[in-house]
């Protein structure tokens, strides 16, 4: 599994013989981790703004939390001529770390650590600038997290609770090296369905309705239950991605269902 990061003399490696024993849970050493994300190709897609990681048994982050790192410290570098375009590119680079784990506990500090991350960026980027940083972007950056991170298991493809494990691609509209504003439409993809290299039109919800039972777990716990939309079909709408948490859908007609 993944796992934590400290200090290499004080790295814990195990949390105790009996989760070794029931769910084979072992963490990575901190410089092992580095030496394999100082691999090249892979490091060079740790500080690629909208290369992908997935990471199948996420622990609580060993492997995510430098890959963040790494893509927010080339944001600060090359996306840093005002605030609001470090945030969004910042936000972008959080929306390209998915991760898988069994584990309730490591899970939530999984999506913990890796706020934590954004959060002491964003707020050293927005001193800097001096300029206040915004309530709302860490609701969104909490909302991609929450969406990414998910409790279940990697090879039956489930979440803890039941149901297919399911991810969210956010892509990004016309990208420029100096835009400030990056515009994402979400697509909802199961597991299942990346392995299958399946393909849906753009702004795709699973079910093609906002789900009212067996709703994925947002480790936030921050959202309200939608209100009933029985009988109708929806997709996600083309949004700013500082907006991405408030989730903005559009009705469709029948016909475009996939």
């Amino acid at each position: 599994m993944g796992g934590k990061i400290l200090p290499e003399d004080k790295e814990i490696i195990i949390k105790s013989k009996q989760r070794v024993q029931k769910h084979g849970e072992v963490f990575t050493p901190k410089r092992i981790v580095k030496m394999m994300l100082d691999q090249p190709g892979i490091k060079e897609a740790c500080e690629n703004l909208e290369a992908t990681f997935l990471e199948p048994s996420a622990g609580e982050g060993a492997f995510l939390m430098p890959i963040l790192e790494r893509k927010l410290s080339m944001v600060k570098e090359k996306y840093n001529n005002s605030l609001k375009q470090y945030e969004n590119h910042a936000l972008f680079a959080l929306t390209t770390l998915y991760g898988v784990e069994l584990l309730e506990d490591n899970a939530q500090r999984c999506a913990m650590n890796l706020y934590k991350i954004f959060n002491d960026f964003y707020r050293a980027v927005a001193e800097e600038h001096q300029e206040k940083d915004k309530d709302k972007v860490y609701r969104a950056a909490q909302f991609i997290i929450s969406t990414n991170i998910v409790q279940g298991n990697f090879l039956t493809k489930e979440q803890a609770h039941g149901g297919p494990i399911i991810f969210s691609e956010w892509k990004l509209f016309k990208r420029n090296q100096n835009q400030t504003q990056l515009n994402v439409q979400r697509t909802e993809y199961t597991l299942q369905e990346i392995a299958d290299e399946t393909n849906h039109e753009p702004g795709y919800i699973y079910g093609s309705q906002p789900r009212q039972e067996n709703v994925q777990l947002s480790l936030f716990d921050m959202f309200e239950d939608e209100d009933d939309t029985a009988n109708k079909v929806y997709r996600y709408v083309m949004c700013p991605i500082a907006d991405v948490h408030l989730e903005e859908m559009e009705e469709i007609d029948e016909s475009h269902r996939d």
